[in-house]
């Protein structure tokens, strides 16, 4: 179970190689991209009447629910952690603060050196909200011809 898992880590150390090599872009980790993507997506929502700005907002929500799983599991407060993160975002418009998961006592996740690939982390938004649109058409709510 142990070589497996080394072989898994390994695997996953090279694929991050492999993406900077591709593109050297990169965006903070810590829930940090989510957290702004979420803002973003909650101010986009307010262009639309009816309907539409509920998908929109419930898209912005599911965005939050890394942030909450990271604050979780690190054994903070999730909805007070985010909220604090969230307001903290807008207050001083800084797209770096994350999650504290290692608690190292500041939520700029470029302070504390955490970040992803942006390749990475737009692989991980398209492929979930890919699976999101084959659900709703496997459950009829959408038709194929609605986007």
């Amino acid at each position: 179970m142990m070589i497996e898992e080394t072989k898994r880590s390994i695997h996953d150390a090279l694929c991050v190689a492999r993406n900077l090599i591709r593109n050297n872009s990169i965006v903070y980790g810590g829930g940090s991209a989510e957290i702004s993507c979420s803002i973003a997506v909650e101010a986009a929502a307010d262009k639309y009447p009816g309907v539409e700005q509920y998908a929109i907002r419930a898209f912005a929500d599911a965005l939050d629910s890394v942030s909450i799983a990271l604050a979780e599991n690190s054994g903070l407060q999730p909805i007070e952690t985010l909220s604090a993160v969230k307001s903290q975002q807008i207050k001083e418009n800084n797209p770096h603060f994350g999650i504290d998961c290692n608690d190292v006592g500041t939520n700029d996740m470029r302070e504390q050196n955490v970040f992803e690939t942006l390749i990475g982390k737009q692989q991980q938004i398209l492929l979930a909200t890919q699976v999101v649109k084959m659900i709703l058409k496997i459950d009829d709510v959408i038709s194929p011809s609605d986007y």
